[in-house]
């Protein structure tokens, strides 16, 4: 009767508990959760740069100058760096956002690259800024697309545990096998675009292995979004989102 209570809590508030902030600087969107130990809010900066923002910390994900005049924002927490693209790793964004105790995680290709950060490797998790953030892979299986995302480089996807919530933050990645490992997810963000990530019908194949109640497609480019609505339509288990992300 508990379990079931706080399943029913639980999805009340990923329903009730959004909305949209005016307050950030160059009009970014937010949505808000209740994390039940505290309200979660999810700051959408563009492409693949996100804020999310917790009991008095900060942590960006990805942050790079292209999206955001980072100067205007408060400095980080943390800052969780997927992989070593320019569109991805920004040492000047990371620079602007930083002060003497922010915490910089990351694989080890670029943490050599950044020359700064902890790099953590798959399958290895860390507490720090009030949530517990989990390392997990990120990679293209397509032939074609091997040479931008290679498994050997061991780029970084994570799940992060912020109060009752699980979120997991893909990175530039296809459906791959150990997504059917991530355990309980309840809010997704899947890159969808080409040639580098996947296409609308893979994320929808991606978003029915990991089953989240929130899907937010990110990181697409010129990708039409409404086509990732149409394809989970049916699934009304996982709720898509679409964010401006420009």
């Amino acid at each position: 009767m508990t379990n079931m209570l706080f399943s029913i809590v639980l999805a009340f508030s990923l329903s009730a508990m959004t909305g949209y902030a005016q307050g950030w600087p160059e009009g970014k969107e937010s949505d808000f959760f209740d994390a039940v130990k505290g309200k979660l809010e999810i700051v959408f900066l563009g492409h693949g740069s996100l804020l999310l923002v917790y009991n008095g910390s900060n942590i960006y994900i990805d942050p790079v100058s292209q999206y955001a005049n980072f100067s205007k924002y408060p400095k980080a927490d943390l800052i969780l760096i997927t992989h070593e693209h320019g569109d991805h790793l920004d040492p000047k964004a990371i620079a602007a956002l930083s002060k003497p105790e922010t915490h910089i995680i990351l694989p080890d290709a670029s943490r050599k690259k950044l020359g700064n950060g902890e790099a953590l490797q798959h399958g290895h998790s860390i507490d720090v800024a009030g949530i517990n953030v989990l390392a997990v892979p990120a990679y293209n299986i397509t032939s074609s697309r091997l040479g931008y995302h290679p498994k050997e480089r061991k780029d970084n996807g994570y799940v992060l545990t912020i109060g009752s919530l699980h979120i997991y933050i893909a990175g530039d990645t296809e459906p791959i096998p150990e997504m059917a490992n991530l355990g309980k997810i309840d809010i997704a963000f899947l890159p969808m675009n080409l040639p580098y990530t996947m296409t609308p019908a893979q994320v929808a194949q991606a978003a029915r292995s990991i089953k989240p109640k929130v899907l937010y497609p990110y990181h697409f480019g010129s990708t039409d979004t409404s086509e990732i609505t149409r394809l989970l339509a049916s699934d009304k288990e996982i709720e898509v989102r679409i964010r401006n992300l420009e």
